[in-house]
């Protein structure tokens, strides 16, 4: 990916642990690298298809002037999110502050922190077969789209599948959306239970009923297993209701561990291959 960088802004303000650093303030040099596609802007000479670091630079001297915090990580949290929230074109920022007076009464140049923060794409998959279905399914959608460090993508047709696992309860709805945000997987994870709770998913029973199931399918090309979130979701490569959905809206898109393609996935899976 492209880039723009700013070097070594100099901005006084007030951030810091101590009162004195909040109330006389200090220099502050902040440093930051734009990631964006430069292409058309440079076969075209158009600003508007680039990202001015005239007004990014500006944009920063006034939310660090503008803003007091304690620490300097998160400063650089809330500044991240700004740039990445402000500027469409912005997929990835690193940003790096530098603290020439701080007070630690040693003798040292600077202490600095530095961070890369970025849109990532997640794939997640939706359930029920309770109530409403299509109404739970159209809150689960709607309820992401409308959080702020979320941007929804496509989503696809909802589906009527046969239950998985558990096979005594209703037939499911079942879809599937992409969606870019800034949540890190487990923050998304955490958004995705508030909605089910929102929908007074109630979980008594392992694949049982559900008002709303929401699943984090991929998150960029992530592996991840912990205790609590597995990444990308297991067994899933089995699951028409997942397949199916994810082949309309993403059949391209590479399954980081199997290597195959959502399409070709789903083909081996309705015929039986």
């Amino acid at each position: 990916m492209d880039k723009i960088m700013i070097k070594n802004l100099e901005i006084f303000a007030n951030h810091g642990v101590f009162p004195e650093e909040n109330t006389l303030g200090q220099k502050f040099v902040i440093s930051a690298v734009l990631y964006t596609d430069t292409r058309k802007a440079g076969k075209t000479d158009d600003l508007s298809a680039s990202i001015n670091y005239g007004e990014v630079s500006a944009k920063i001297t006034e939310f660090v002037k503008g803003h007091t915090f304690m620490l300097l990580e998160r400063l650089l949290e809330e500044l991240a999110q700004e740039l990445l929230l402000s500027y469409p074109l912005l997929k990835q920022v690193t940003l790096e502050v530098k603290k020439p007076w701080a007070p630690v009464h040693l003798p040292l140049e600077t202490v600095s922190v530095e961070i890369t923060r970025g849109w990532h794409r997640a794939y997640v998959a939706c359930g029920s077969n309770m109530g409403d279905r299509k109404s739970f399914l159209q809150m689960g959608v709607e309820e992401l789209s409308a959080h702020p460090l979320c941007r929804m993508g496509q989503v696809s047709d909802f589906i009527t599948t046969a239950p998985y696992g558990y096979l005594d309860q209703e037939d499911f709805l079942n879809g599937a959306m992409e969606v870019e945000t800034l949540l890190s997987p487990e923050e998304l994870l955490d958004v995705l239970h508030g909605i089910e709770q929102k929908a007074n998913r109630v979980r008594e029973i392992h694949w049982g009923p559900r008002t709303l199931d929401l699943d984090i399918l991929f998150y960029d090309q992530l592996v991840l297993d912990t205790k609590d979130l597995h990444i990308p979701h297991i067994d899933m490569q089995k699951r028409d209701f997942v397949l199916k959905p994810m082949d309309q809206i993403a059949p391209w898109y590479r399954h980081p561990v199997l290597n195959r393609t959502i399409h070709e996935l789903w083909m081996e899976l309705d015929q039986g291959v």
